[in-house]
């Protein structure tokens, strides 16, 4: 009897590169064909992971037919909404039993536009990169359609999680980010708690903490045309407040030793 294969196994058996991007969704009926659509005709090797939180405009459907008709499109139907790590966590957890070598962060509205899809995924090998993030606040990077009280907001926000953490990032709380499997391995996922920004930050740091290379490329973020954002005052506050402690935290640590040996203890 042949064993199972998984898809990961499937796409290296094609000769593709096992690479997950993982859409998470709630409520993104108007947006989800066409994003994978749009990612497809720009990333035809890569394998999809629709994480629907039970989306009551039906979503998670949507993801089923997708995945009828296309053996690379997957979705992971959750029981309820639980915020954007829980989907996350819950999508890494499957593309790395999955056995995928690569992992992708990517919003369903957009925003994240797959035409720069390749571009993270090569930094990974040309810069030797162990996490790259789709940044709009580095050289190249730009935003689009976005009101001028929001870019100051958002430039406003990463400079001070540059300062309370420590980190050499202009975009921390950029969720286009592509993962080798060993990052999302070595930081230690069984005790992230975090939502929304403030998860977003959080895997930044550990991977920064854990001593992997960490590396940003420009990406172009277009404002979402179909549905309604999930940003609000809440998450950017508590990931502001968050960042203050995880900075305190982590000076106390270095201070005291503890941040070395931690360090270490991943390398």
């Amino acid at each position: 009897m042949t064993a199972p294969t998984s898809p990961a196994d499937d796409a290296s058996a094609a000769g593709l590169a096992p690479v997950l991007v993982i859409i998470p969704t709630y409520n993104e009926s108007e947006n989800l064909e066409r994003i994978v659509t749009r990612l497809h005709e720009h990333n035809p090797e890569v394998h999809v992971l629709v994480a629907d939180d039970n989306s009551p405009d039906g979503t998670g459907e949507i993801g089923d037919k997708l995945a009828a008709k296309d053996q690379r499109v997957h979705v992971l139907h959750r029981k309820g909404k639980e915020g954007l790590g829980a989907a996350y966590l819950a999508g890494f957890a499957w593309g790395l039993d999955a056995g995928y070598a690569v992992i992708v962060e990517m919003d369903a509205d957009g925003s994240h536009r797959p035409e720069d899809l390749p571009k993270l995924l090569a930094a990974l090998h040309e810069q030797n990169a162990d996490l790259v993030l789709g940044s709009r606040w580095v050289k190249g990077g730009s935003v689009v359609n976005w009101p001028t009280s929001r870019e100051i907001l958002s430039r406003g926000g990463n400079l001070y999680v540059r300062v309370a953490t420590g980190m050499k990032l202009h975009d921390a709380t950029g969720g286009f980010r592509a993962f080798r499997r060993a990052t999302l391995e070595g930081i230690g996922l069984s005790n992230v708690e975090s939502a929304g920004y403030c998860f977003q930050v959080d895997m930044a740091r550990r991977a920064v903490q854990t001593g992997f290379k960490v590396v940003e490329v420009p990406i172009t973020f277009v404002e979402r045309e179909f549905g309604v954002s999930k940003m609000s005052g809440n998450i950017v506050v508590e990931a502001l407040w968050r960042s203050t402690v995880w900075g305190f935290q982590d000076r106390t640590a270095k201070l005291t030793g503890r941040g070395a040996k931690n360090q270490q203890s991943h390398q």
